[in-house]
């Protein structure tokens, strides 16, 4: 058998490609699906070590890994300082300064 480089260019765009897929199907997806394909993707850029991108990084909770729907899952609110993101699962605030 051979042995896979986890580092080789080829492996690393797969996996990139693959947690964009995965969160474009979560966008679409209900609660229950949503919160599976964001798990799949977060195991996804742990093996291979690939981070998910920022734009990515905000559609789900940092505390319990939730898919975050507007509205549904989380309240959005504006702050002098910054937005403030509220996971209605876990109750939770994430806090994205504004520059």
């Amino acid at each position: 058998m051979r042995k896979y480089n986890p580092k080789s260019p080829k492996i690393i765009k797969t996996a990139k490609e693959r947690i964009n897929e995965l969160f474009k199907q979560a966008k679409c997806a209900d609660d229950t699906l949503s919160n599976r394909y964001v798990t799949l993707a977060r195991k996804i850029s742990m093996k291979y070590k690939v981070r998910i991108p920022s734009e990515l990084k905000r559609r789900f909770c940092k505390h319990c890994y939730k898919y975050l729907r507007q509205g549904k899952t989380v309240r959005v609110r504006r702050t002098p300082k910054g937005i403030v993101y509220t996971c209605l699962h876990c109750n939770k605030q994430t806090r994205f300064p504004i520059k």
